[in-house]
This record gives C-alpha cells, structure tokens and sequence, in this order.
C-alpha cells in the first residue's frame, strides 16, 4: 500500500490475540529492537479449570482442575507473586529461538524443550472482573513478558490449573489501540497512510502514565479494549 518492500512489526501477537500491532515502514524497519523494548499493556482474560499445551485457548488440554473459589481476597495473594521482578518459564509454544529454531517448531514436532526463566517485570497485575470460572485481568509489563505464563502461574499459585482465554493488547510504549487503523481502514486510504507516519524516535517508548496511575476499571471502561 506505501510502495516500500520494507515493512516490520514492533512485537508478534498470538494469533487469537487482538489489539495493537505496530508496523514498521521502510528505515523505521532499523528501530524495531527499540520498539521490542518498549513497556506493553494489555487487557487479559483467564480461565480456570484447565491446563494447554500452549498456555492458550488453542492448545490442547494437558491438565484439568476444579475451579477455585475466585475472591479477591483469595486471588490476591496468588496475583502478588507474580508482579515485580520476577523469573518466568516461556510457554512451550513461543516465538524464542531455541538452539536456532523457534521453541514452538520444535513444539510442533514433539520435542519437549527445557526452557529457563527469563527475569521479566509486571509493573500492574490489577482485577478487572470476576466471573467464575473467568478472571479479567489489566497487566503492565516489560518486553519478554509472556501473559500466558502469567495466566498458567496463576492457575498453578491457587492449587487449580488455567489458560488464557482471550487477549488484547492496548498499547506498546507510546502507541495506542485506541489511535490504531484496522487492516480495512489502511486498505482503505491506501497511500495517504503515508501522512500518518510517526518518525522512529524514542519518543515512541514512553508509556501514558495513565496507564501506570489509573485505575484498571477506569482504563478498560473508557473504551480502551473495545
């Protein structure tokens, strides 16, 4: 559509997930690392009672669990080990190369692969909603951070098993989905998307300290995930 064979993305989505998805055009292609780097937002929703091989709704189920008591005050202390600095096992089925090829082609194939923590930070891990056997989530995290793990750990923290059964991603440093285009849209302007460029600086990894400072109810009810 811009005439440029140059195009990248500032971080992959799974493909049930929805929301932003930055896009990268011709010499910005050279700041994704940067990009990759930049804090992520998203709107999350848990389920209980089962396991994935994927940590997501696509997997297959690998374990099952009755589904716990969901309270704040029981689902609290269980959330609190989760934020901060913390060491997290990547899903199985992730995007991280393992001795040169995606864990999740190795995945595939059958191969069982050990994969080490990784030390991630959840600056936010705030209850939105409850509805059992449903648990909605707002999450603020680093780069690397997988929100299915969270979602897996969760499960595992309160003595029952869970996945993530829907995700949306609100923001990626400084861009928003509420600012994005769909697919249909740029189709639609074709070259006058040209004129929407942001230029690649590191203007772009700030995060709105709304999204740090409001409340999660407040975030979500204003549209944000719509």
């Amino acid at each position: 559509m811009l005439g440029t064979r140059r195009v990248g993305h500032g971080g992959t989505l799974a493909p049930q997930a929805t929301g932003l998805l930055p896009v990268l055009v011709g010499s910005a292609t050279k700041f994704a690392d940067r990009l990759h780097e930049a804090t992520k937002v998203y709107d999350a929703l848990v389920r209980f009672g089962s396991e994935t091989a994927t940590d997501d709704r696509e997997g297959a189920v690998t374990r099952e669990s009755g589904v716990p008591a969901l309270a704040t005050d029981t689902v609290e202390p269980a959330l609190a080990t989760l934020r901060g600095v913390i060491g997290q096992v990547p899903p199985q089925y992730a995007a991280l190369k393992v001795s040169g090829r995606p864990a999740y082609a190795r995945a595939r194939r059958g191969e069982t692969v050990a994969l080490a923590a990784r030390t991630v930070q959840v600056f936010r891990l705030d209850v939105i909603e409850i509805a059992p056997p449903d648990l909605r989530l707002y999450v603020v995290c680093s780069s690397g951070t997988y929100v299915r793990a969270i979602a897996r750990d969760l499960g595992r923290a309160v003595g029952s098993a869970a996945h993530l059964a829907r995700l949306r991603r609100l923001a990626v440093g400084a861009l928003e989905a509420r600012d994005a285009l769909t697919p249909e849209e740029l189709r639609a302007r074709g070259r006058e998307v040209s004129a929407l460029l942001r230029p690649p600086n590191d203007d772009l990894l700030t995060l709105d300290r709304r999204f740090l400072e409001r409340s999660a109810g407040t975030i979500v009810g204003a549209g944000e995930s719509a």
